[in-house]
């Protein structure tokens, strides 16, 4: 019982984070798109972009059990690897839903991210906590 309630726990941490760093690259590809007239994909990098890095800080300090002996530089490394992974699938599920079906740039944002903060969660935990 004690294992599920710290996944619990874990859940809802990265949850909260999810949704700080979510509602930053939102308002970013928002107002990059809708204001400044930037293509979506662009805008989609740049928040992404900004939102991991500010992801990558609060993951690590709040969320997970992150292995302290494992260096450091390492963790950043798979983090920002399986962010661009995540990236990669962001952008193609955005264009699928915008070119395809034609649904409204923030409806497909909406999709994408719900995606990708699975494959984000799995991925995070696998890779930067410490093995019991």
């Amino acid at each position: 019982m004690e294992k599920y309630k710290h996944l619990i726990t874990q859940l809802v941490k990265f949850g909260v984070v999810g949704v700080l760093a979510t509602l930053l690259e939102w308002g970013i590809f928002y107002v990059l798109t809708n204001v400044f007239h930037i293509h979506y994909i662009i805008s989609t990098a740049i928040g992404f972009s900004i939102s991991t890095i500010f992801n990558y800080y609060l993951s690590v300090k709040y969320v997970f059990d992150v292995d302290k002996e494992k260096n450091q530089k390492r963790n950043f490394l798979f983090f920002v690897v399986f962010s661009i992974i995540g990236l990669g699938l962001n952008e193609l599920i955005l264009w699928i839903c915008i070119e395809k079906f034609h649904l409204y740039n923030m409806i497909g944002k909406i999709i994408a991210t719900g995606i990708v903060m699975v494959f984000n969660f799995i991925t995070r935990k696998l890779f930067l906590e410490k093995r019991k």
